[in-house]
């Protein structure tokens, strides 16, 4: 089943991976992984914590704007660190933003990212509730 429609960052590779940096499949919108990389430059270099609340707030809920979802619509997420001391911040930066909604969620250390410098790539999957 094809996507009802593609939500595009303008990242110059999204066409050459072939994906979108979110989905809208009914009522649900998929983000991808997603990291504090705003026009181009990463946020919070050297700090989990910042870097997570840019992720969510700024890149993940922007995405999800664009179809007029809110971060309080999110139902799952998938948080990927480098090592434990990158999962303590983007925890506390998950927990600050999520400590209401309290959606399903999934915390993994101990990844490399393409850019050494990333800590931390959250992904969300939102659902509009009726």
């Amino acid at each position: 089943m094809a996507a009802d429609r593609l939500i595009s960052s303008g990242s110059p590779y999204e066409p050459i991976i072939g994906y979108s940096r979110a989905t809208v499949c009914g009522d649900y919108v998929h983000v991808s992984g997603s990291t504090a990389t705003v026009g181009g430059v990463l946020q919070h270099e050297g700090d989990a914590y910042g870097q997570a609340k840019v992720a969510l707030e700024t890149v993940i809920a922007g995405a999800l704007a664009e179809v007029g979802y809110t971060l309080a619509d999110v139902v799952r997420t998938r948080v990927y660190c480098t090592d434990a001391a990158a999962m303590d911040g983007a925890s506390k930066a998950h927990g600050e933003v999520f400590g209401e909604i309290r959606p399903a969620a999934t915390m993994l250390a101990g990844l490399q990212f393409v850019n050494p410098a990333m800590l931390v790539e959250i992904e969300v999957d939102a659902w509009k509730r009726s």
